[in-house]
């Protein structure tokens, strides 16, 4: 307690600083601000997605700029952005021409064969049979899932951003498919002793989900 008359200080004088690193953006390069955020917005889910391509190949490609927006309509986001030298990636052009995807999470069992679809394949061949996954029929749009996924969500497009670098498509959600054992259809819990998704940190690393704790 300070005493009658005492000298009143301001609480910021005892505040102890933290050493920090200001980074302006504005001077930075597109490549130095996605190392920087790629690094350090971690982990990030990652969405497998099919389409179909206009000859009807199927694509299939793994992004890290994903997530959920909402549930009501129930919505994902994903980030797409050009190849080096300026070309729309076939996911790009397929959910923008047909306006249909399915978004996949991908779990520890098919980690490899999700990071090889990565590849940039010709347009006419499909990363599903180089990386050896298989398909089964959308129900509700064109696109096929991927049948060794835990998850897929049928979607369309909800809405659509456009930039030089990339196009972001907002999709709705239809309908999802999830491996059986995993989701209490009466209660909508998820049994996630059995659920493994993988996230994506920076460069090439990626981590698993198995350190798990409650809050």
């Amino acid at each position: 307690m300070i005493p009658h008359g005492g000298p009143v200080r301001s609480a910021r004088l005892f505040l102890r600083l933290e050493p920090c690193v200001d980074i302006d953006f504005a001077t930075l390069t597109p490549y130095e601000r996605y190392k920087l955020m790629s690094s350090l917005i971690v982990p990030r889910p990652i969405a497998l997605i099919t389409t179909l391509g206009d000859d009807g190949t199927v694509n299939a490609a793994p992004f890290s700029m994903f997530n959920m927006l909402g549930e009501d309509p129930p919505i994902v986001m994903v980030s797409i952005n050009r190849h080096d030298d300026g070309a729309l990636k076939d996911t790009a052009v397929n959910i923008g021409r047909s306006g249909e995807f399915v978004v996949h999470l991908c779990d520890e069992t098919m980690a490899a064969k999700m990071h090889r679809c990565g590849a940039r394949l010709p347009s006419h061949v499909s990363e599903l049979a180089d990386a050896g996954l298989t398909t089964a029929p959308g129900v509700d749009v064109s696109p096929p899932r991927i049948v060794e996924a835990p998850v897929a969500f049928e979607c369309t497009v909800w809405e659509t951003l456009t930039s030089e670098s990339r196009r972001i498509f907002i999709g709705q959600v239809l309908r999802l498919h999830a491996r059986d054992g995993l989701v209490d259809r009466a209660t909508c819990r998820i049994a996630l002793d059995e659920y493994t998704p993988v996230g994506r940190l920076g460069g090439g690393l990626y981590t698993t989900t198995r350190d798990r704790f409650t809050l």
